[in-house]
């Protein structure tokens, strides 16, 4: 809009480098050519180039219809397992209609500093990297079953997480 063309030319804050790629003014005046597509630098090049090989590879799984299939068949995936397990693991969301399909938190039949070894044994042995229930969380773990995931993979995890519950409960 004009007026905030007019203050991108007519405020600088001090002490608040800004990095050229945020830049939308060049020598006090608006840089117009970002908004038609001129090319700010090399990195800029680079995420357009990731993001035309983003949107290629999820419309080779079908666009997002098939993105969201494959995200629903890793969640199947735990929750198969958990309901064959469920003496030990379960859902932090109870009610599937408010479970994610992306980041699906389960709650174990361990303390807060048990789950916490038994994180570091999925990661010693290089299974899962970052399961750790979010920080906010109640004590829990968290799989990420996006559509960036696998199934095999999903499948593959599920009895290095009995694993390691056995180990820490033993």
């Amino acid at each position: 809009s004009p007026r905030a063309v007019e203050r991108l030319e007519s405020y600088t804050p001090e002490n608040r480098p800004l990095p050229k790629i945020f830049r939308l003014t060049k020598k006090g005046k608006l840089d117009a050519g970002i908004f038609k597509g001129a090319t700010i630098n090399t990195p800029s090049m680079i995420c357009v180039e990731d993001y035309i090989d983003a949107l290629a590879w999820a419309d080779s799984c079908g666009g997002v219809s098939g993105l969201v299939d494959i995200s629903m068949s890793n969640l199947k995936v735990v929750e198969d397992f958990v309901a064959e397990n469920s003496d030990w693991i379960g859902f932090l969301a109870k009610d599937p209609s408010i479970r994610s399909s992306t980041s699906v938190c389960l709650t174990l039949d361990l303390s807060a500093d048990e789950i916490k070894e038994f994180v570091a044994l999925l990661e010693k042995e290089e299974v899962a990297l970052d399961i750790g229930g979010y920080r906010d969380a109640p004590p829990s773990i968290r799989i990420w079953c996006g559509s960036t995931v696998e199934t095999k993979d999903v499948e593959a995890l599920m009895p290095w997480l009995k694993w390691a519950y056995e180990e820490v409960k033993s």
